[in-house]
């Protein structure tokens, strides 16, 4: 008999994988809250039932990660000096190199080169900091330092679409948006419209707005704090990318997802 199935069935429970996950869960809510929480809160919040946190709570305490406080559950020791060395782990691994791993998995996924685009300082265009180009000999290229402007770019706006209705109207009054290709937007109402749709959808896409036959798909990564590292944008042949334009969408999100996740962002 397996050594999990021997155990009493509340211990199989706290041992499955899904109890990884309710033990991640269980931390992140002590972690968020002020004060002690209650088995009955602790239920209600992570919709748990109370027997299945019971046992995870009882493993926990053990090794002093929980400890009871009048009745009710606090972080102990253990979660502290994990948290201290999981901190010592992640300054020893830069951020650089959490970003340009995750850019390496969405090059190979997508089969597209890949790119981070930051804002400039003046606000009003970004600049390709990073990239990992495509394997295919016809692919879109770009070298590290080029800057484009945030209208006309899938990274742009994605950018954008981070920032308040305010400030975009601000920035559409400020440019002089130019009619890069046949189809570029240069209005002030489609703009608009494109950023908020950037924002409401969590990606951006452009077709042939910046250069003739350059599809950009984008979505925004973020630091522990929130913060907007950047835009990281799949760039692909337009003539390759259509009909895959929901996957390049979703490929996107989910990478910068990834690493948002990977530099503390929750």
């Amino acid at each position: 008999m397996p050594q999990d199935l021997a155990l009493p069935p509340e211990d199989r429970r706290a041992s499955s994988p899904q109890s990884v996950t309710r033990v991640i869960r269980l931390l992140e809510a002590l972690c968020a809250s002020p004060e002690p929480l209650s088995l009955a809160d602790l239920s209600r919040r992570l919709d748990t039932p109370k027997s299945s946190l019971a046992a995870l709570l009882r493993g926990l305490a053990e090794e002093d990660f929980v400890v009871p406080a009048d009745g009710a559950w606090r972080l102990g020791s253990g979660a502290f000096g994990l948290a201290s060395a999981i901190g010592e782990a992640r300054r020893r691994l830069q951020s650089s190199d959490l970003i340009r791993e995750g850019m390496r998995r969405l090059a190979a996924r997508a089969a597209e080169t890949v790119l981070l685009a930051v804002g400039d300082s003046d606000g009003d265009q970004l600049t390709y900091v990073d990239l990992v180009e495509s394997r295919h000999a016809v692919r879109y290229s770009v070298a590290a330092g080029d800057r484009r402007p945030l209208y006309a770019t899938a990274g742009g706006r994605a950018l954008l679409a981070t920032c308040s209705a305010e400030a975009v109207a601000d920035y559409l009054k400020r440019v002089r948006p130019e009619r890069l290709t046949a189809t570029t937007c240069t209005t002030v109402r489609d703009l608009t419209a494109k950023i908020e749709a950037a924002r409401q959808a969590g990606y951006a896409q452009t077709i042939d707005q910046a250069a003739e036959g350059v599809t950009g798909t984008a979505a925004v990564v973020r630091d522990a704090a929130g913060g907007v590292v950047g835009a990281l944008v799949i760039a692909a042949p337009s003539a390759r990318a259509q009909g895959r334009l929901p996957e390049l969408a979703r490929l996107v999100q989910d990478e910068a997802a990834a690493i948002s996740r990977s530099l503390g962002f929750r």
